[in-house]
């Protein structure tokens, strides 16, 4: 891979603006539980830039939140825990967030939950592009917020979050969106999922960024179950931007 050591200095800045003026937000009530794992797992997620957004990058996925066995687990995007520290090589120590929300403890690279999305995601990058430094050489792999939500036990998305709320955090989102496509220069952004595909096409309209959408590799999702990864390559060298 190409290195531009200053352009992950640049996304590390915005990562940690993010996350502070994040942190300034309130969430009402279902939601009693709120995790940054730009916090708490600092440490993986820097790790993670320095290692894999040192320079410009072609395609940009943009998920949409962290989910509970993944990102909010380890703190890198679609973060399963086999895939981020054999495959991506990354291990860091993950502090312990406060308030702990005691319905989903934080246990760091010990979890042994499974991130299907994330095994479904990292797992056919493996095998197209076999290594991690093959893939990075022209992707990236993005959240477009950060924050996980709980009610208790249940994960609450973004896209749930009453208007005011949603406002003020997609506020937040869409600032670091364009400064992360900034520095990448990306000729696509790829939103996995609707919502991300949305968030994208609002957030850089006029830049010139292509924007296409793939579908959600989420358990939920039934068509996900019937091969995530055929239906995804798919529509992936549709739009072109495989070949």
């Amino acid at each position: 891979m190409e290195r531009d050591v200053g352009v992950a200095e640049t996304l590390i800045a915005a990562a940690r603006q993010l996350s502070a003026r994040l942190a300034t937000l309130h969430f009402a009530p279902p939601v009693t539980h709120t995790y940054d794992p730009l916090t708490y797992a600092w440490a993986a997620h820097e790790m993670y830039l320095r290692r894999y957004a040192a320079g410009h990058r072609r395609v940009v996925f943009l998920g949409m939140n962290p989910g509970p066995f993944g990102m909010v687990q380890c703190g890198v995007p679609f973060g399963e825990i086999a895939a981020v520290r054999d495959w991506l090589g990354i291990v860091a120590e993950v502090q312990q967030p406060a308030p702990e929300n005691p319905w989903r403890p934080i246990e760091g690279f010990a979890c042994i939950r499974s991130e299907v999305s994330g095994r479904r995601l990292w797992g056919l990058f493996r095998e197209r592009f076999a290594s991690a430094e093959s893939f990075f050489d022209e992707h990236f792999v993005a959240n477009y917020c950060p924050l996980a939500f709980f009610e208790r036990g249940r994960n609450l998305t973004p896209d749930k979050l009453p208007a005011d709320e949603a406002t003020a955090l997609r506020s937040a989102c869409d600032a670091h969106l364009q400064a992360l496509v900034a520095a990448l220069q990306p000729q696509w952004v790829i939103g996995v999922g609707a919502f991300a595909a949305v968030r994208a096409s609002t957030a850089l309209a006029g830049t010139g960024v292509r924007i296409g959408r793939v579908l959600h590799p989420s358990p939920a999702s039934p068509a996900a179950n019937r091969g995530w990864a055929e239906v995804a390559s798919k529509q992936l060298l549709a739009l072109g931007v495989w070949q």
